[in-house]
This record gives C-alpha cells, structure tokens and sequence, in this order.
C-alpha cells in the first residue's frame, strides 16, 4: 500500500470530543488527526482511558448526546461527508453499512433473546434490498465465510448456546455482512483465550485481504499490534504521541512513553533488579488536572524545563519524518528479544 499513490477513505482533522460531568467538562479526545487508506490495518494503542475508545465511538457518532460534546471544527471526512456533522438519518446510511464496528465483548452486544439468524437478517434487512431468502442465504454464508461450523444450525441458536469464540465470530459476520469499506474492530480477542485471539486475528487478515475493506484496531496488546498492523497511533491522556510505520515504531520508538511502553512488555529473562517485570512509573495524569506542559512529564525520565512550560506539538522531526509530540524524541533501537536499548 502506498499513501503517494492512494487517497485516504478516512481523513480525522482536529478531533475533539468532550463530555459533561458532575465535576464540569472534560476532554477525552483532544485534536486528533490521522488517515485511513484503502485496506490497510491502523492500531490504535495506549493505557486505559487515553483516548482510544472515544475516538473510534465519535466516528461512528455512538456516544450519548445528552453528555458527550464533539467540537463542531472536527473533521471526520468519509465519501464527501463529515461525519462529526452529518445528521443522523445520514450517518444510520453509514453506520454498520459503510463503517461497521466489532466491540469487545460480544455477550453484550448480541441481543440474548433473539437468534443469530435474526440478528444477523436485521443489518441486512436495514441495508441491502435482498428478500428474505437472499438474506437467509447471505447471513448462512457470512457464518461459513468466519468459519463457523454447521452455520445452518448457528443461524438458528440464540448467543448463550454459543462459545466466547464462536460469539465474536458472529459479531464480525454481522458487521462484515455489508462488506463494509471500514472496519473499527474495540479490542476484539481482549475477552478470548490465546488460541482463540489468535484464530480471530487469522481471520480479520484473510477476510481484510478477501474484501478489502480497512480495518482501525483499538487495542492494548502491542503483540496484536505487530502482527496485524501496518501502521500504529500511539495515545496518551487524550492525545496522539507518535504515529509510525508498525515495523519503525518497534525497532526504533521516539517518544518516551511509546519506549517505556515497548520496554514494558513481558520478555523471557528480562527482570528489573528487584525481579519485577519492567513497568511505566507514575499513572496516567487526570483530564480535569492535566499538566501545562508535556503530558507525561511527570513520568518521562529525560524531562526538561521546556518540557514542563510548554506542550510540545505534533510535528516530524529530523530522524525519519515521522510525527512524534515531543521536544527532545530519541531515536533508539529497542530489542524486542531483551529489552535493550541502544
């Protein structure tokens, strides 16, 4: 895939959500910019609550409007259309048609007292103009096609007589049964055992490869990360730190945090000297107290004055061209086998 010779199908300009609380407003997503080109895979990674969640449910335009604020500058370009604007019989055009999302745990997103096949003909019903044979049709293939066995009798049970694994198949049928040009997968394999997450993963990269549809994956799991992505965003408090080529951001990470974080990741033999597994110190900063500077700097082992007086913008810098949000980014080799830096 190459961006000089693509237009993005996706393009985030200065996304910026914010949401009413007891305690005044916050901003969970804070000018958010990046693009999605035609089947590619984007990770999106970071702690809990910076930012990833929010930003994948403000494309979709899923949040509750009684207390989420998504600034009227944003800028969710998809087809002509900015989806941070659009009205809602638009975006119901778009949503689980042109956009589909995959959330993280299926038992709560399946409807326990109807059957898969019913669940399954109601995307369908809504979004394409099969009768109802041709959607019985399209809804037992899209289970053959995620590799479900007996998909004439699954289309008849119900969610609970399925395994975890077998329920998130299900939820990725339904969300592919459109062929959608987009594909927001909220940590998919987080509630699955190994063997599983690794079967679900083998399947989004064929059925990506089979349809060509684009896929944004929210997760954690930087293991996930390296094997299923070609490009990663990195998040923290609200904002993106650093985004990179998967391969450039592993092997040589330039913001701090995206380092720490590498560092961080459980390897045979790797021990800090108390025998601990190696951690990020501190927490992540509150968004109703965020520091006037840099974000982590109260984490960030090689912080400055000038980290401390002013935030540090989204910019390239010399090493390869590539945004990094930091004053002083270190281009260091990270070995992936021990843990050291070079």
């Amino acid at each position: 895939m190459s961006e000089t010779t693509q237009q993005p199908i996706l393009r985030v300009r200065g996304l910026k959500t914010s949401f009413r609380t007891d305690r005044g407003t916050v901003t969970a997503v804070d000018d958010v910019n990046f693009d999605v080109f035609p089947g590619e895979t984007i990770g999106i990674v970071g702690e809990s609550g910076c930012g990833k969640t929010v930003t994948s449910k403000t494309i979709m335009r899923l949040l509750p409007e009684r207390n989420s604020i998504i600034d009227p500058s944003s800028e969710i370009l998809f087809d002509n259309l900015n989806l941070a604007t659009a009205p809602e019989t638009e975006m119901r055009k778009v949503r689980g048609d042109r956009i589909a999302m995959i959330f993280q745990e299926p038992m709560t997103s399946l409807n326990p007292v109807f059957t898969i096949g019913w669940q399954l003909d109601e995307a369908l019903k809504y979004h394409t103009k099969l009768d109802k044979k041709g959607r019985r049709d399209r809804a037992v293939e899209m289970l053959r096609l995620v590799e479900i066995p007996n998909p004439e009798q699954r289309y008849k049970e119900y969610p609970h007589q399925l395994s975890g694994g077998m329920r998130q198949r299900v939820m990725i049928a339904i969300a592919l049964c459109c062929e959608p040009d987009i594909l927001i997968a909220d940590e998919p394999t987080t509630a699955l055992d190994v063997t599983i997450q690794a079967q679900i993963l083998a399947l989004m990269a064929d059925l990506k490869e089979r349809l060509g549809t684009s896929i944004l994956l929210i997760t954690h799991d930087l293991g996930v990360v390296a094997q299923v992505c070609d490009r990663v965003i990195v998040m923290y408090a609200g904002r993106i730190i650093e985004q990179a080529p998967v391969s450039d951001l592993f092997k040589r990470p330039q913001h701090p945090y995206t380092k720490a974080l590498l560092e961080s990741i459980p390897k045979a033999g790797k021990r800090s000297e108390d025998g601990r597994l190696p951690t990020i110190k501190g927490i992540v900063p509150s968004l109703f107290e965020l520091p006037k500077g840099c974000r982590f700097q109260d984490r960030c082992p090689f912080k400055e004055q000038k980290c401390v007086d002013i935030e540090p913008d989204l910019t390239a810098h010399a090493f390869d061209d590539r945004p990094v949000r930091c004053h002083f980014p270190r281009n260091q080799e990270v070995d992936l086998t021990t843990g050291a830096t070079g």
